[in-house]
């Protein structure tokens, strides 16, 4: 896309999109809720509303358009690195009202400046990107003060339909994928993040993988089984996690007379079997896998089979082609507020048959969040480049929670391997001993 009014019109649809849904987020809670910390892991909803804003004014005002600030003194109060998520609450942070007020400022300002601004010339607003950024920062934004309405405590106050059904039946249990070369990461997707980039030759061998993300129903055979109860399933810190906190179920679950519950956005519902489980660590996941006799997929085999095309060798830009996502093709932009029970979305398959590789979870790797080869920092150190390391594992897919501007075959999510709150699930893989034959489901 190169013109630049389909630019900014793509730009002011992503900034407008991503508003809309921080004003449903916290406008469905009174003032007492959005200033209060509804978990040491999160930051309280009024503290969100207001990054989001200063991180726009800090780019788009500032950086792109050159303007001095409207708000310079609170740069330090939302600056996520120099604040941590549990002490947030005990910082002088703007007020409901005041915030809101920031965030109308910025954004009626930051209009103007994409009206106005070429979208060319400079790495910063090539192709919108930098509107695209913040765009996507915000849905990230999103992202986790859905998580903080999970984590509080009281009556629902966020509503949506049910997904679609789903059905397994006739579907193989999983689904060779050949060896071999194949494109990873991008280099020409306009609104990819530094970490994405760039592209890159990776060859891998032959592997089998779920063709559909672990459910409820199967991690419950994993309990059943004392799959919380031996060691030889679980890697050390992970043992040491689960016996440290007592941990014996997904977060959120809760056995009651004879049957799984979970609470989700303040309704207690039995846990449905056919769903994506949900709300677990890598260390549950991985220890999940060894009991199954699998193991997880590393990221470039998860990249390998939502993006391969074996008919044409080329990589696409998600399972189902390279056109934007639609409905039909992936729960995303929290128009559920669930997984879509397993076997959903036929229209979203990848060219190999696997199903669900986007929306409905994020899905643990085996990997660690590493750089590419050739990679940049872009356009700032934070984004990604001080998390590259062994600490923290990769994710990939997106979510229900996650909306299609942070969302694609190359996108990159990364967390802590203890991370439970968050929207996370799985699928396993295997080593190809025995040749490209599907199990039987």
């Amino acid at each position: 896309m190169t013109d630049p009014e389909a630019l900014r019109r793509r730009a002011l649809d992503a900034l407008t999109t991503a508003r809309a849904r921080t004003a449903l987020l916290t406008s469905c809670v009174d003032d007492g809720d959005l200033t209060a910390q509804h978990s040491p892991l999160m930051s309280p909803l009024v503290w969100d509303l207001a990054h989001i804003s200063n991180q726009e004014e800090q780019w788009l005002l500032r950086a792109v358009a050159g303007h001095p600030g409207l708000r310079p003194e609170i740069d330090s109060i939302y600056d996520a690195f120099e604040h941590p998520r549990a002490s947030r609450p005990t910082l002088p942070l703007l007020a409901p009202a005041e915030a809101r007020l920031y965030a109308s400022d910025v954004r009626g300002r930051v209009l103007d400046v994409l009206d106005r601004t070429a979208l060319e010339g400079r790495p910063l607003v090539d192709a919108a990107f930098a509107f695209g950024m913040v765009a996507q920062h915000e849905q990230q934004h999103d992202e986790t003060m859905l998580i903080t309405h999970q984590l509080r405590r009281g009556p629902a106050a966020l509503h949506a339909p049910a997904p679609p059904s789903g059905d397994t039946t006739g579907l193989p249990a999983e689904v060779y994928v050949p060896g071999g070369p194949f494109t990873m990461g991008t280099s020409d997707e306009p609104w990819a993040l530094d970490n994405e980039r760039p592209a890159h030759t990776r060859v891998v061998p032959g592997f089998h993988l779920d063709t559909v993300p672990v459910t409820n129903g199967d991690y419950q055979r994993f309990i059943a089984e004392n799959g919380y109860g031996e060691e030889r399933w679980w890697a050390p810190e992970g043992w040491e996690q689960i016996r440290r906190h007592s941990i014996g179920a997904p977060l959120f679950w809760f056995r009651e007379g004879g049957q799984w519950l979970r609470r989700r956005f303040g309704v207690v519902e039995p846990v449905p079997a056919d769903e994506p489980v949900l709300h677990v660590s890598w260390y549950e996941a991985d220890a999940y896998a060894r009991w199954a006799g699998r193991r997880l997929p590393t990221e470039e085999e998860w990249e390998k089979a939502a993006r391969y095309d074996p008919a044409t060798g080329r990589s696409l830009r998600y399972p189902w082609g390279d056109e934007d996502p639609a409905e039909e093709h992936a729960n995303l932009g929290q128009r559920h507020l669930r997984p879509a029970a397993a076997g959903s979305y036929p229209a979203g398959s990848s060219p190999l048959g696997v199903r669900q590789l986007i929306g409905d979870v994020w899905e643990w790797t085996a990997s660690d969040f590493l750089p590419y080869p050739g990679f940049t920092a872009f356009p700032y150190k934070e984004y990604s480049e001080v998390f590259f390391g062994p600490g923290h594992k990769v994710l990939r897919g997106g979510s229900f929670a996650v909306d299609p501007v942070a969302c694609r075959g190359t996108f990159r999510n990364w967390d802590l391997p203890v991370r439970r709150q968050i929207f996370a699930g799985f699928r396993t893989a295997r080593d190809a001993t025995t040749g490209p034959g599907p199990v039987a489901a």
